[in-house]
């Protein structure tokens, strides 16, 4: 799993969990749901950490409950 498709699973979890749309979870976060929509669509590289801490903010979950998982700290190559 790269780094893209990690964040991307991550994001796709916290919309599960908390049972709203990605553009509900934009929105809370303040952000343009492009912003997100061309980073899940391929459009657009890796957000940057505050975009993720924005994410972050608006699901009401810390930044260490973002990255608390598994395929964030395996022994695969995700950063490459």
């Amino acid at each position: 799993m790269t780094l893209d498709e990690a964040v991307r699973t991550r994001i796709l979890e916290i919309i599960e969990e908390k049972n709203i749309t990605l553009t509900a979870l934009c929105l809370n976060s303040n952000l343009t749901p492009s912003t997100i929509f061309d980073f899940m669509y391929n459009k657009s590289k890796s957000p940057k950490i505050i975009t993720i801490k924005k994410l972050c903010v608006g699901a009401g979950i810390t930044l260490e409950q973002f990255f608390a998982r598994d395929y964030f700290n395996s022994d695969e190559e995700i950063f490459n």
